[in-house]
Parts: structure tokens; C-alpha cells; sequence
């Protein structure tokens, strides 16, 4: 393993890409990724996290700023001499060498002794569980053993740093769960930087320490899972973070006395007093947009309370212990989570209660989270 505690560590600082067509694909990018970190990069199709995987690894040019691993700044520095290991999300074997050959391959270039190249593949063989599969060659593998083969030929250069791009995408549903937690216990155990990229939130949330959610070349958060999901920063965040989205609900602020009112469609709802006291004075009169997630919204068949809202249920999803319940309030589309034993049926007259204690407020224009 590297002896200096800050070696795999990897800093941005105010990194720029911009391609000959004068596309910015990464802006003003800054993080500080610590040592033995599990980073995962998320955002839809489009956002610059591939980009910005591939600027590490030494594969695109930066066009401004600084990037350093440990001390060193690595800007001009050629992606062989970086110590860092990439995984493709299309595995990048080669056909006609064994799984042995494959995995010995880097090492081999490297002029790394025979019997030291011998006893790295069969430790990582060994890790991955693939050392029956050897002598193989990897059109008689599966997906998740091809996986496997690839991690294992990064694993043997016992890099400093993983890069990761999209490395599961090409598995099945199942496979790609299995693999989840193998690569959190790899990451355990390696005691290494990951760097992770993909689309998949929910890929994001289960594996990473740190989650860095972009859109169009900007990092809108970084958090931890249960801090995004909780406080997301923004309107962007809070959509796209959690599965189902987060129901926003186009709504006006009033203050009456010491009190906060969201009016809505013909609804006018208290804020709770945890909410209440963080909410600007001028943000009276404001329109706003609310958020409050599927889980947080409970139904009743009878309207006990003036504050619950009418709907009738359009379509009830059933995945397994959980059911997805889709109804409307005026225009928009709202979501519910309910316990699959719960007694619901479609065309059924419902009231909903919204959870005022977890309810997130977005300005309109800046779409900041204001509480």
C-alpha cells in the first residue's frame, strides 16, 4: 500500500474543460477528493462527470486550472507515470489472451518479474473469486465475471488511485446489486481512493462516502447520501435524488402574525414552526415551489382535518412490500408511498396529509433550497 498518507488524495482547483467547438463541458470545478475515499461522480447524460473521470486518468487535456493527486500536480503529467488504475464500462478485454494474460498484461509491459506478476494475479484472482476462471478466455464469461477480470487487471498495479466509469451499467439488474457490495467490501479492503462515475442514482446513494451531484459541468452538491437526501441544496438535487422524485407543488408564502401559510390550488396549509422560523420576511406574497417527498405524505379515507387535501387515486404501482400511489392536486402530479398492505384502490376518493416537518421550500427564480 502507498506509505504517504496524502498520496492518493486528489485536488481540483478551479478546473475548466472546454472543447474546440467552444463547448464548456466542466466549469470552475473545485473538490478535494481525501485519501481512501469512495467518491462517486453523478448526473444525468451530459453533466461532465465522464469528462472529469477522464481529466484525472490524463485522457482530456484541462484546459484551465490545477489538478494534483497527493502533492504532485499532474496537469502535464502522461496518464502512465499517474499511479492511478481506470475500469471501463465496456470491460476493454482482450479476446484471444487468457483471464490470467489479461490481468498480467500491465505488468508485464512493466517489465514487472514473473513470479511477482504470478503472485499479483492470483491475490487479486483470489479477492474477486475468479482464480477457477484463469485459464479462460473471456467470451466463455459472463458479465459479472468479465466485471470481475477488469477489476482484477486495475487491482494488480496496486494503484493509488481507482477510476471507475460507469463500470456496472452493462450487467443485469441482480448482478448489478451483487456487485455493489463487492465493490464497497474491494474498497474496504484495498484501503484506496475510488473515484466512481454513473447515472444511477441509487448507485450513488448505496456505494459512495461522498456523492458529488452535477448538471451541465457544475457541482451543485456534495454531501453524503443521507444529507442529500434530507437537505438537497437546491430544486435540481432534490429531483434528482431519491427514487420516486420528490413532489413539487407550485404554491404562494403568506404570513399571517407569527405565522407562515403555502396556498395552493384551493388550499391554504400552516408551516410548521421548524420551518416557519427560517423563512425570510421577504418571501411574503412570494410564489414558491414546495417539495415534500412520496414517503411523507399520509392517506386517509376520511377528512378529518381542514387541512387535508382531496384527490382521487389515478394508478397504484405495487413493487413488492411498497406501493407507488399517483394522483393529482389541480395540474400536478403528486406521488405517494404507502405499505403495500394498506388498503387503497384505483378510482378511490382519498384525503392526503402532508408531513409539514418535512416539507422543503425552493425560491422560484434561483431554485435554492431557502430553509
Amino acid at each position: 500500500m502507498i506509505e504517504d498518507i496524502n498520496m492518493s488524495s486528489i485536488t481540483f482547483e478551479h478546473i475548466r474543460k472546454v472543447y474546440d467547438n467552444n463547448v464548456e463541458v466542466v466549469k470552475d470545478f473545485n473538490l478535494k477528493i481525501e485519501d481512501k475515499e469512495f467518491v462517486i461522480l453523478v448526473g444525468p447524460s451530459g453533466c461532465g462527470k465522464s469528462t472529469t473521470l477522464r481529466m484525472i486518468a490524463g485522457l482530456e487535456e484541462i484546459t484551465d486550472g490545477k489538478l494534483s493527486i497527493g502533492e504532485k500536480v499532474v496537469n502535464d503529467i502522461a496518464p502512465k507515470d499517474r499511479d492511478i488504475a481506470m475500469v471501463f464500462q465496456n470491460y476493454a478485454l482482450y479476446p484471444h489472451m487468457s483471464v490470467f494474460k489479461n490481468m498480467a498484461f500491465g505488468l508485464e509491459l512493466r517489465k514487472t518479474p514473473k513470479d511477482e506478476i504470478k503472485k499479483r494475479v492470483e491475490w487479486a484472482a483470489n479477492v474477486l473469486d475468479i482464480a477457477h476462471l484463469l485459464d479462460r478466455k473471456p467470451k466463455a464469461l459472463s458479465g459479472g465475471q468479465r466485471q470481475r477480470v477488469a477489476l482484477g487487471r486495475a487491482m494488480v498495479r496496486n494503484p493509488s488511485v481507482f477510476l471507475l466509469d460507469e463500470p456496472l451499467s452493462n450487467l443485469d439488474a441482480k448482478l448489478r446489486i451483487q456487485m455493489r457490495t463487492e465493490l464497497i467490501k474491494l474498497h474496504k479492503q484495498l484501503e484506496t481512493t475510488f473515484v466512481y462515475v454513473t447515472h444511477d442514482q441509487v448507485e450513488a446513494m448505496t456505494m459512495g462516502t461522498r456523492i458529488v451531484v452535477m448538471k451541465d459541468g457544475n457541482i451543485m452538491q456534495v454531501d453524503d447520501a443521507k444529507t442529500l437526501y434530507n437537505h438537497p441544496n437546491n430544486l435540481f438535487v432534490a429531483g434528482f435524488i431519491g427514487a420516486p422524485q420528490m413532489n413539487f407543488i407550485n404554491a404562494k408564502l403568506e404570513k399571517s402574525g407569527e405565522k407562515w401559510m403555502a396556498e395552493f390550488e384551493k388550499y391554504k396549509l400552516e408551516l410548521s414552526n421548524n420551518i416557519s422560523y427560517k423563512i425570510n420576511d421577504s418571501y411574503n406574497g412570494k410564489e414558491v415551489i414546495i417539495g415534500i417527498r412520496p414517503e411523507n405524505i399520509l392517506l386517509h379515507k376520511e377528512k378529518i382535518s381542514e387541512s387535508y387535501i382531496e384527490a382521487i387515486i389515478d394508478v397504484i404501482e405495487m413493487v413488492g412490500s411498497e406501493s407507488y400511489l399517483y394522483s393529482n392536486i389541480g395540474e400536478t402530479q403528486i406521488t405517494i408511498r404507502i405499505n403495500s398492505n394498506d388498503d387503497f384502490k384505483r378510482d378511490e376518493k382519498v384525503y392526503m396529509e402532508l408531513d409539514m416537518n418535512k416539507m422543503h421550500i425552493f425560491d422560484k427564480e434561483t431554485e435554492e433550497n431557502i430553509l
